[in-house]
């Protein structure tokens, strides 16, 4: 089964005063300030990902009764497929990377949005799985016994007292014969 994400770049429908789409989105996710901000960036946001066709199309609906523009995107395909929406604000021009800091051209890491490209750098060892019931050790040590003599040591008897000292029981009672009750 195909799941969808939801994507939101920033637009707003033809027509919708952005100030008060941006009100509308905001009390929509219940969000203000610098979550409203980059919401309204300019960059791909994705909003919700994993759902069915149905539920994305709910979430479609809702932010378009807001006044903003969204797309559903299905998730098998590539992140590549929506173009990218122009800036809502207009930004400095860019001065390219240097060559250090750009990925290599054959990097077959695409992020598909702001959270997931500072992922983009990470190199992480190519681990595999084990297979089921395999051993996860390398290799054991050899076990060496430590030169420890414990012949002069026993075991008690089942239901010994394990040499615990006795406790003194005998509680002393008062003399309380000089003590009598009266009547009144």
């Amino acid at each position: 089964m195909t799941r969808f994400e939801v994507v939101f770049q920033g637009q707003v429908q033809a027509g919708a005063a952005p100030e008060q789409v941006r009100a509308n989105v905001g009390k929509l996710f219940q969000v203000s300030g610098s979550q409203l901000d980059a919401l309204f960036s300019g960059r791909r946001i994705v909003i919700k990902q994993g759902l069915d066709q149905v539920a994305a199309e709910k979430y479609r609906i809702a932010l378009e009764r807001a006044g903003a523009q969204c797309s559903i995107v299905p998730m098998d395909g590539p992140a590549a497929d929506v173009p990218p929406a122009a800036p809502a604000q207009p930004e400095p021009a860019a001065q390219p990377a240097p060559a250090a800091e750009r990925p290599p051209a054959s990097s077959p890491l695409v992020p598909r949005d702001e959270f997931m490209a500072a992922f983009s750098d990470v190199e992480a060892p190519d681990l595999d799985i084990a297979p089921l019931g395999a051993d996860m050790q390398d290799e054991y040590d050899a076990f060496t016994p430590l030169p420890i003599d414990l012949s002069a040591l026993s075991l008690a008897p089942v239901g010994s007292d394990m040499g615990e000292l006795k406790k003194d029981d005998t509680a002393q009672v008062p003399n309380t014969d000089h003590l009598k009750l009266s009547e009144e």
